[in-house]
């Protein structure tokens, strides 16, 4: 899984991984939760950041299906 973020939508986490695809999600706590898909993204606008800073909207990390921050 890697995140991104878009200075067009700075209030969106972005997300791409296998199995699914290119992903949008509110950045706040569990906005993981809320994702759908990403439409519109313009790859230009967008910055691969690192994976723990969205640690509390329970997006997966990349050695398991588990939440960060939760055991698996």
């Amino acid at each position: 899984m890697k995140l991104y973020r878009s200075r067009n939508f700075p209030t969106q986490w972005f997300a791409f991984g296998p199995g699914v695809g290119w992903v949008m999600f509110p950045a706040e706590v569990n906005g993981w939760d809320k994702r759908r898909p990403a439409r519109g993204l313009d790859p230009v606008d967008i910055r691969e950041v690192p994976l723990r800073l969205g640690f509390n909207t329970g997006i997966p990390d990349e050695s398991s299906a588990a939440p960060l921050g939760v055991a698996a």
